[in-house]
C-alpha cells in the first residue's frame, strides 16, 4: 500500500524527505479526533483499532515517533495503551508534561489556572449555561465542553465571551475547539512542543497529523521549519466541526481511520 500523497509541493517534499531518510524523521500526533474517534467523554476515548499496530510498525522505522496531547501525558498513555510502543514520546498538556519510557516529568501549573477553576462554577451560572455543559480539569488547564447540551454551538457561543473575559482577566488565553474553550496558559501549544521536539532530536523531516483548532499552531511550525530547511508535512484529520484545520493542511484524510491508514502505509513502505 503506497502512502497518499499531499496536495502541495512542500508537503509532498516533506513525505519524501521522511520516506527517503526516516532514521532521522519526526512523526507526531495529535490523541483525540485524531488517533483516537471523539467521543462525548473524554475518559472513553479509545484508539482506533488499527492505530496500535500502525504506531508500533513505526517506532522501528523512524528516529523519532511522538503523540503531542492536550490531555494529560499520562492519560493518554493509559487510554491508548501507548506504553506497548517503544521509544514512544508523549508530550501532554501542550508541552507542560513529558512521558517517556515510563517516567512523567512535569512543570508545575500556573497560579492563574486554579484561580480559573474556582471562579468557573460562578461564570458559568451567571452566563446561563444550558444544562449537559461540564468542566473538565487537565491540571495545567480547565476546558468548558458543550457537545453535551442540547445544541452544543448555540451554548459555544452564548460562553465565548465570558470564559474570554475570564482567561483575560486571569492572563490565560481562551483557546477554541470541537465544542470546547479551555483556559490554559499562553505561549505554550502544540507548535512549541513541536519545534521544541524536532530540534532535540535534530529531525530532517517532519510529520504532524492532527484534527482540531489546537493543532494549527503545529501546523505553523511545519511550515516555519520548512523555512528553515527541515522539510514537513501537515495532515489533517478531516471534521465537519474544524474545517480549517483540513484548509491549513498539506494532506487531508478521512479522520482516525485515514490517519491510520496513512501511517500503516508509511510503516510498510518502511519496512519493506
Amino acid at each position: 500500500m503506497t502512502p497518499p500523497r499531499p496536495a502541495t509541493p512542500e508537503g509532498r517534499a516533506g513525505l519524501d524527505a521522511l520516506l527517503a531518510d526516516p532514521g532521522h524523521a519526526l512523526v507526531a500526533a495529535d490523541f483525540d479526533g485524531t488517533l483516537a474517534p471523539i467521543v462525548a467523554r473524554p475518559q472513553d476515548a479509545r484508539p482506533h483499532p488499527g492505530a496500535l499496530p500502525a504506531l508500533i510498525a513505526l517506532a522501528g522505522a523512524v528516529g523519532t515517533l511522538a503523540v503531542i496531547t492536550g490531555r494529560p501525558a499520562a492519560d493518554a498513555v493509559a487510554l491508548g495503551d501507548l506504553g506497548t510502543i517503544p521509544g514512544l514520546v508523549v508530550i501532554g498538556h501542550y508541552g507542560w508534561q513529558r512521558w517517556q519510557d515510563g517516567e512523567l516529568t512535569a512543570t508545575p501549573p500556573p497560579a492563574a489556572v486554579a484561580e480559573a477553576r474556582a471562579a468557573l462554577p460562578g461564570v458559568l451560572r451567571t452566563a446561563g449555561a444550558p444544562d449537559g455543559t461540564w468542566v473538565e480539569d487537565k491540571a495545567h488547564a480547565v476546558a468548558v465542553h458543550t457537545r453535551g447540551t442540547a445544541d452544543p454551538q448555540a451554548a459555544l457561543d452564548r460562553l465565548r465571551g465570558p470564559l474570554g473575559d475570564l482567561a483575560g482577566r486571569l492572563g490565560l488565553a481562551a483557546e477554541p475547539g470541537r465544542f470546547v474553550i479551555e483556559l490554559r496558559p499562553p505561549g505554550v501549544d502544540k507548535g512549541s512542543a513541536l519545534t521544541g521536539l524536532a530540534g532535540e532530536r535534530a529531525a530532517r523531516s517532519v510529520l504532524f497529523c492532527g484534527d482540531d483548532l489546537g493543532d494549527l499552531p503545529a501546523f505553523a511550525a511545519v511550515r516555519a521549519l520548512r523555512a528553515d530547511g527541515v522539510p514537513g508535512c501537515a495532515v489533517a484529520s478531516a471534521s465537519a466541526e474544524s474545517p480549517q484545520v483540513a484548509a491549513a493542511a498539506d494532506l487531508v484524510v478521512a479522520g482516525p481511520g485515514g490517519v491510520v491508514a496513512l501511517l500503516t502505509a508509511l510503516a510498510g513502505q518502511l519496512t519493506r
